[in-house]
């Protein structure tokens, strides 16, 4: 699951990140995202034996809870199974951290859906967009768009990252950490 706000105002802005990456990784296994009868749009597919289901909720970040229960619930899934990739002011940009567990961070999607389904215990893979505004300015921040230049730069981020829900996708948390600590120097030094 990817956290950010639907439509094309907020298309390409540092708060999507998580849809950033779903786009891509959607773009190179050749699927599309459709509407559903929930409060998300999905895509389906598989890697080898492994099938998989990227879900972009349509509820604005606040209230990403919505949809992460939804997916669980409609799909028999345990929330350890699903990966939630969101966007980090406390990671300069481009950087990614990965964790198990853990609290929100002062995201507001991830409180959502922390409090959704109770618990904190689901994995998420956390892209930086660093912090670079004043006092009172996140907001606008947040939902300013990356510069062409900026995507660019973070090109080799956002790839490694597609890496990673590759390896979550065919060998649960353990799978993408294992492949996060062997290759997270060699594509971005100093990321951890």
């Amino acid at each position: 699951m990817g956290i950010g706000n639907y439509g094309s105002r907020y298309s390409l802005t540092r708060h999507n990140a998580g849809f950033i990456i779903l786009d891509m990784f959607a773009e190179k296994h050749g699927i599309r995202f459709r509407e559903s009868k929930y409060d998300y749009y999905e895509a389906e597919g598989s890697i080898g034996t492994f099938p998989f289901l990227l879900v972009k909720p349509v509820t604005y970040v606040n209230r990403s809870g919505i949809a992460a229960i939804d997916v669980l619930n409609n799909h028999g899934l345990l929330p350890e199974d699903m990966l939630v990739v969101v966007d980090d002011i406390n990671l300069e940009p481009g950087r990614i951290r990965f964790r198990k567990s853990g609290g929100d961070g002062g995201h507001n999607g991830l409180f959502s859906i922390i409090s959704a389904l109770a618990t904190e215990m689901f994995p998420r893979l956390r892209f930086g967009i660093g912090s670079e505004f004043e006092h009172g300015d996140m907001p606008d921040y947040v939902l300013s768009k990356f510069s062409a230049k900026e995507m660019s730069n973070l090109r080799s981020s956002f790839e490694f990252c597609v890496l990673l829900l590759e390896q979550f996708i065919s060998g649960g948390s353990k799978m993408l950490l294992e492949f996060y600590s062997k290759e997270i120097n060699k594509i971005l030094p100093e990321s951890k």
